[in-house]
């Protein structure tokens, strides 16, 4: 929907976080997203996509290809598993949790709140209980209404249909997830499917367990994945990382290589800030992405507002994809895509002291020292050299 014409799409800390929104600004309907149009779209519908879905949900069909026997189909599908319990529980009544429709919380609001007289003690309690639970990061920022959906979808008939959010929710916690480097090398494949499939597994227990805690509390917290909003402005505005020209967040800790999931909360909490260091002129000269891709989905360039593509929002001047070639790549192959997370010269391993040493020079003015060096970094494994290697790990 239009933004209204009274009320400037702006917000204070936008500029630090690397936002810039303009007065065309529309909010995003959830229907269009790439794989809801899947559905319901005859430009995107097709054969293919309805065999990208049910890979997932039954037998898939292996194929001779290195990355797509029935091993990898197995082990990515298995890695889904939690998610699929999740989002499928609600079915009949049209909610897909965490993907079309906010999670169901499992556990009532306790009547009596906890007195919290300190929100900055109280977000580094739900950090450390974040931790606890199993998120690799976490961020808390501002309900920020501009990255909420127009409406959930409802998963029968892919109308939209209320969000039901209760009132006063006024923080976001933006969680992290690390996935599985070694995985992510094999990408495309079906078996760094499986670096997806158990991550969305991961996120939904934590988010859920969290969100709990928060309730026992006293206050409400909605558990969300991929619905409902934008996850990647709050990442940012939470400090988590900024927006790259691979449409991923690059965080210090992980660079691209990981999930974000998020909890909407009235908990008294203090916010995060933007943390820019410098990726966004990293990227500007960088186009290991968008050369990578197959099917040349990836933008060159500067960021801009060009919103060809009905997936993408209006009003916000960013690197933006071609969500239809995109997802036409990930429906032949019946599973995801992130080569441009692998070769992403961000996509390392930062517990070592090189990497980080790279990092630094690469957020620097000598960026373009850190491009050279980077080469040939992010080159594909084998899936078959995977399956070796555990196959030759020693039993401890």
């Amino acid at each position: 929907m239009p933004w209204p014409q009274n009320t400037p799409p702006q917000r204070d800390g936008d500029a630090a976080a690397g936002i810039e929104v303009t007065d065309d600004f529309e909010r995003f309907s959830q229907r269009n997203d790439i794989f809801t149009r899947a559905f319901w779209d005859e430009r995107v519908k097709s054969k293919h996509t309805a065999k990208f879905f049910s890979s997932y949900r039954m037998e898939a069909a292996p194929r001779r290809g290195d990355g797509f026997t029935q091993r990898d189909f197995a082990l990515r599908n298995a890695a889904w598993l939690i998610s699929d319990v999740v989002s499928s529980r609600r079915a009949k009544d049209g909610i897909r949790e965490g993907f079309q429709a906010a999670i169901r919380p499992d556990t009532p609001v306790a009547k009596d709140a906890l007195e919290i007289d300190d929100p900055a003690k109280m977000s580094a309690e739900v950090k450390r209980i974040a931790e606890f639970f199993g998120a690799d990061l976490c961020g808390v920022t501002d309900m920020d209404e501009r990255w909420l959906y127009t409406a959930r979808v409802d998963a029968r008939d892919m109308s939209e249909a209320p969000h039901d959010l209760p009132d006063g929710l006024n923080s976001v916690i933006v969680l992290g997830h690390e996935m599985d480097k070694e995985l992510v090398a094999t990408y495309p494949s079906a078996l760094a499917g499986a670096a997806t499939g158990r991550e969305y597994s991961h996120e939904a227990s934590i988010v859920m367990q969290l969100a709990a805690y928060i309730r026992n509390l006293g206050y409400e917290a909605v558990p969300s994945m991929n619905d409902t909003g934008l996850v990647i402005p709050y990442a940012v505005k939470a400090g988590l990382g900024e927006y790259a020209r691979n449409q991923m967040v690059i965080t210090p800790e992980f660079g691209p290589r990981l999930r974000f999931s998020k909890i909407f909360t009235n908990l008294p909490l203090a916010h995060d800030v933007p943390q820019p260091l410098g990726v966004k002129d990293f990227c500007s000269i960088c186009t290991k992405c968008a050369d990578a891709c197959p099917v040349k989905a990836l933008p060159y360039g500067e960021p801009s507002t060009d919103t060809a593509n009905v997936s993408a929002i209006k009003g916000v001047r960013k690197w933006t994809s071609d969500a239809e070639k995109c997802f036409s790549f990930w429906a032949k192959m019946a599973s995801d895509c992130a080569i441009c997370m692998r070769v992403c010269p961000f996509n390392r391993d930062y517990s070592k002291r090189r990497n980080r040493l790279w990092l630094r020079l690469a957020l620097s003015p000598l960026r373009k020292l850190a491009l050279r060096l980077a080469g040939k970094h992010g080159q594909r494994t084998k899936p078959a050299e995977w399956w070796d290697k555990a196959a030759n790990t020693p039993a401890e």
